[in-house]
């Protein structure tokens, strides 16, 4: 089951996606009609896990982690489906990260990995945006707009062994497994929470396969989960200092 969440011109609603529509509590609403799609929860953090695929250690020549090493974004880091994505003035080097993402449904600490399931609402995709010349991580991956998320929340799926890729501008940039992670997505869950209390609508990213890559203003980034969904976002020029 697919949950969405859309603004109308009578504020946002959530409830069941399905070709094209989602059925609130109180009607169905035609995405591109009656509303857009809004990022699918709102998390009080974004807790991102890097360095998690092999492959991506080695292309960007990091040592491999003991166990997840992880940095924080904001709830003002977060874009919906379909939203622009702003080029920030202070980079010259904005780069795109195609990640898989659970979304946490109750609140829920110090769990054990065989635990997990039971708190996870389901998994959508997080595209982990990166300043790169900026200095330290949260200066590089924390600014507004550096976590679009979306379309929806995918609530029947196994999120091991599945397929991604992601294009840039009609590009391949990017294709692999979720199987190649090198830490879990249970295991990563159980980790964090013996570190922080996750509240409903809180987000776990679990890391990008090899080849993040440069974007430029005018490029579409479509990220692709099977089974999950595609994720797409148009980057667009900068955005102002007022």
């Amino acid at each position: 089951m697919k949950l969405a969440r859309i603004a109308t011109d009578d504020g946002p609603v959530s409830g069941q996606y399905e070709d094209g529509v989602v059925h609130g509590e109180d009607g169905v609403y035609e995405v591109g009609v009656d509303g857009t799609f809004l990022p699918p929860c709102e998390p009080s953090a974004l807790y991102c896990v890097g360095r998690n695929y092999a492959a991506t250690l080695d292309q960007m020549e990091y040592e491999r982690p003991d166990e997840p090493d992880f940095f924080i974004k904001p709830p003002a880091s977060v874009l919906g489906h379909r939203d622009p994505i702003p080029y920030p003035s202070f980079t010259d080097e904005l780069t795109y990260a195609g990640e898989l993402a659970a979304i946490i449904d109750d609140p829920c600490h110090n769990l054990s990995a065989d635990e997990v399931s039971d708190v996870v609402r389901g998994y959508t995709i997080m595209n982990d945006m990166d300043a790169l010349d900026q200095q330290g991580r949260t200066a590089r991956k924390a600014f507004d707009g550096s976590g679009p998320l979306g379309p929806w929340i995918e609530t029947a799926v196994d999120p091991t062994g599945i397929d991604m890729w992601t294009d840039v501008a009609g590009e391949r940039r990017q294709e692999a497994n979720t199987e190649l992670m090198l830490f879990d997505p249970h295991e990563i869950i159980s980790y964090l929470s013996r570190r922080f209390t996750f509240r409903p609508g809180d987000v776990v990213a679990f890391g990008s396969p090899a080849n993040p890559g440069l974007v430029e203003p005018g490029d579409t980034v479509e990220i692709t989960y099977d089974g999950v969904g595609t994720l797409r976002n148009t980057v667009v020029d900068g955005v102002s200092d007022e």
